[in-house]
This record gives C-alpha cells, structure tokens and sequence, in this order.
C-alpha cells in the first residue's frame, strides 16, 4: 500500500527556502510513498461561524472542505516552515485552526507529523517548530523527537537550484525522512 504524504509549506513565496527545503526532502522519501505539496495560499482566514452549526446564513468555504478531506486522506504530514516574529506564519496557522475543525471531526487527529524549520539565522527556525509542535500537541499526532531539524542559516544550507551545498545537512535531513517514513509505517491510522 502506497502511503500519503502531504507537506505543508509555511513561507507562501514561490521561491522560499521553505519550499526549496520541502521540494528537495520530498525526493527522501522511500518508493512506495507518494508526496504532494499542500497548498495553503489560498485558504480563507479562518472564522468559527463557518462550522458553528447555531450560524446557518453563512456557508463552509469549499477550501476549507477540500483541505479538510485532503489533510484526512494523508498517512502523514510534513511541516516545513520558516520562523516569522519567533514563531509560525500566519498561513500555516491559519491551516492548522482550519483542519482543527469542526470539533467532531479534526482533521490531523492521530496523523504522523515531522517538522523541519529554517531560519536566515543561527536559531534554524527553534521558535517556530517549538510554536507548530504546541499547537498540534493538542491532536495526538505521533512525532518524532530528537534529533529535531532547525536549518540555521538557509541561505547558505540551499542553493538557487535547490540543492544542499554540504553533504552533511543533506544526510541529516535524508535520515530524518527515513526516521519519520517509519514512524508513518508504524503510526499510521491508516496502516
């Protein structure tokens, strides 16, 4: 059985580090997993009278409901993301709050999550992935613990082609894949 990945892409800039990092971790993954990107660009702000059943003049916006289904159709998720302010941006909270409900039927409720954060400085993204991680605690999703992945300084970590420019991060990276394609296997509820 093919497993589902989705990776959720925290930086909406086309050329990011980010997605450079997401694009070159998705090509880690073993045969027998497929791996999308998820985009979360064109998401609506998140607002509670969309899934309040009490408010029924206002409908769910047909984003949410395919985020929804597709996040639910996934073995797995991938968060790779930058540090904005000392902590996650606004777009991926915004997704992590859309697939949060409605109440009685979350989304990333029991998914396998991996987190790989960057940052231009030295910190590799510390506050954001420690943010990602306090949010999606709260949705029993197995993660992987040590070691955590925080790409400092990317620049220099990727090029322009979307290579990494030392082996060692690129093995570093590799083996946290390898690690979090097992845990998909194990932890799976859909396995």
């Amino acid at each position: 059985m093919t497993a589902q990945i989705s990776i959720l892409v925290g930086s909406l800039r086309r050329a990011s580090y980010a997605r450079k990092i997401a694009l070159k971790a998705a090509t880690y993954f073993p045969d027998d997993f497929k791996v999308d990107i998820v985009e979360i660009r064109d998401l609506p702000l998140y607002n509670f009278d969309y899934d309040d059943p009490a408010v029924s003049d206002i409908a769910t916006p047909a984003e949410y409901t395919s985020f929804r289904e597709t996040i639910k159709a996934s073995d797995g998720i991938l968060f790779v993301t930058p540090e904005n302010n000392r902590t996650i941006p606004a777009a991926l909270k915004n997704a992590v709050d859309i697939g949060s409900k409605p109440n009685g039927d979350v989304a990333w409720k029991n998914l396998p999550a991996g987190i790989i954060s960057h940052s231009v400085g030295r910190m590799g993204g510390y506050s954001s992935q420690k943010n990602l991680r306090l949010a999606l605690s709260y949705f029993d999703m197995p993660m992987l613990g040590q070691p955590e992945v925080f790409l400092g300084q990317s620049p220099t970590l990727i090029d322009e082609q979307g290579e990494f420019t030392s082996s060692s991060t690129e093995d570093f990276v590799r083996d946290y894949i390898n690690r979090f394609a097992d845990l998909v296997r194990e932890q799976s509820p859909r396995h």
